[in-house]
């Protein structure tokens, strides 16, 4: 009685096996072409997108196609400036002449300090007994001989002190993204972006990526703020008016099926590759994922279809990855990911057929248990 029990049991496990849940298609069931693209029977079936197995031949190639997404911003080149800031409209200008006479035009004491004044939008400032002079464009230093020459004219004994108040013409703004945002001033034409951002605090520690994006004139200069940091030449020197601002990386990918985490996450810097991004997502579901079937896939804009080899042949294309091969795990560690890419963990065919063991054994122990 109990042989039969269990034999009813079993049948019933059987039967029911055919449909058992599973957590993600099978690699032959994601890449088969669709009910609408079977071709007539004797005919080779049309797929809506293509697939290129990432490996040591192919990389080459596909490490050459156009990125997703909008076109990486340039960035400018870092070349040293001279020390002495530029005089420009907007910076206040503080005069004090020196005049040892006894009976000098300036009065006794021998420190006369002008009213300060403010560089007009024309560039030029007001000096008693010389008139208005054009100092924008110059070197404080250079401003004060020039001053000075024209002074002695009329107080040969003169000698002029220069200081320079930075304006809105020679300062950066700091806008958003740092701990301390706000206008700083540039007291010289070669202060670089990261003492700039040195004296904001640097960007705010809720960034996870942080991008740093240049406004100057009207063209925006972006760059990833890791980069910055380890490369000399991008560090830039900072010109008056310029606005910076520092943001998030904005891109995304999508983990589903058999992987380790099913979610939408953020990129955690610039270049990250798929090896990386399977690390940072728990790996594959050890019980049920086909490792030699881990899929990305990828949709690129119409413009980017190309032959093949300068470009995806399709809009659609799904890369396949074998973790199981060095070849495989090599490769995926030099394959970038990219904004709104889709990683997929395929099923194991062993896996239904393991769960179906595990439910057998159970029904076994409770027919010995009766």
């Amino acid at each position: 009685m109990v042989v039969h029990k269990f034999a009813a049991l079993v049948a019933c496990c059987a039967l029911a096996s055919c449909g058992l849940p599973r957590g993600a298609g099978f690699q032959s069931e994601v890449l088969a072409a669709s009910k609408a693209n079977t071709a007539a029977e004797g005919e080779e079936p049309v797929y809506d997108f293509a697939v290129y197995e990432v490996n040591r031949e192919t990389l080459p190639i596909l490490q050459g196609w156009p990125v997703t997404g909008p076109a990486a911003l340039p960035w400018p080149v870092a070349h040293d400036q001279p020390a002495s800031m530029m005089i420009a409209a907007g910076d206040t200008v503080q005069v004090t002449i020196w005049d040892a006479e006894e009976n000098s035009i300036f009065g006794s004491g021998g420190v006369t300090p002008l009213q300060a004044a403010t560089v007009s939008e024309d560039g030029r400032i007001f000096v008693p007994y010389i008139g208005y002079l054009r100092v924008s464009g110059m070197a404080p230093n250079t401003a004060r001989e020039r001053i000075e020459e024209e002074l002695i004219r009329t107080v040969p004994s003169a000698q002029v002190q220069l200081t320079v108040e930075p304006g809105q013409t020679n300062t950066a703004n700091l806008a958003a993204g740092v701990a301390a945002p706000g206008l700083y001033p540039l007291p010289n034409r070669n202060v670089k972006i990261l003492d700039l951002f040195s004296q904001a605090g640097g960007p705010r520690p809720d960034l996870n990526s942080p991008q740093v994006r240049l406004v100057r004139g009207n063209r925006t200069y972006g760059i990833a703020f890791d980069r910055l940091l380890n490369d000399p030449t991008t560090n830039i020197s900072v010109r008056g008016g310029d606005r910076i601002f520092v943001e998030d990386d904005k891109r995304q990918f999508i983990t589903l099926g058999a992987t380790g985490s099913q979610a939408i996450f953020d990129f955690p810097e610039i270049a990250f590759s798929a090896l990386e991004a399977l690390a940072f997502i728990g790996g594959v579901n050890p019980g049920s994922a086909n490792p030699e079937g881990i899929l990305i896939l990828r949709e690129y804009a119409q413009g980017a279809v190309k032959d093949g080899i300068s470009g995806p042949p399709q809009e659609r294309v799904v890369f396949t990855i074998d973790l199981t091969s060095a070849d495989g795990l090599f490769s995926a560690g030099n394959f970038m990911l990219e904004g709104d890419d889709l990683i997929y963990g395929t099923e194991s065919a062993l896996g239904p057929a393991l769960t179906l063991f595990g439910l057998t054994n159970n029904v076994a122990s409770v027919v010995s248990a009766n």
